[in-house]
């Protein structure tokens, strides 16, 4: 099964649509079979879920996310865990053995702008967080 991570250096990004990439692990049988990083395509509505579907992933493991971007993972049956926090490896090791849990998101609509990957307009227009 493979799970997408998002990742800032040895750490999981709070900001899932804006870290700088992702950590793309492949587990079969509580073990990591293959670990790789990819670069953040971009911060664009719906985009990073498709893109992490074409590469086969079924669970996604932020800090925080929308719920915009949970429903569009949904569409594609691709599980999201926010609320996350910590090194990437710890995290990897808590997946494995089915025991990370998840929680609230970590970040508010908006507060990711100015943040990692930028983007041109805020997904949040109403929100006071998006003016510049």
């Amino acid at each position: 099964m493979k799970v997408a991570i998002s990742t800032e250096g040895e750490f999981v990004s709070a900001h899932f649509g804006r870290c700088p990439e992702f950590t793309i692990v492949d587990v079969k049988d509580s073990k990591v079979e293959k670990m790789e990083t990819i670069q953040n395509p971009g911060h664009e509505p719906g985009f990073i879920p498709k893109f992490l579907h074409e590469k086969g992933v079924k669970y996604i493991i932020c800090g925080g996310m929308g719920a915009r971007a949970t429903g569009f993972f949904e569409e594609l049956g691709i599980h999201a865990i926010v609320g996350v926090s910590g090194k990437i490896n710890d995290v990897i090791k808590e997946f494995s053995k089915n025991t990370l849990e998840g929680g609230e998101s970590l970040c508010s609509p908006g507060a990711g702008k100015g943040y990692g990957i930028e983007k041109s307009e805020c997904d949040h227009p109403n929100e006071k967080d998006c003016e510049d």
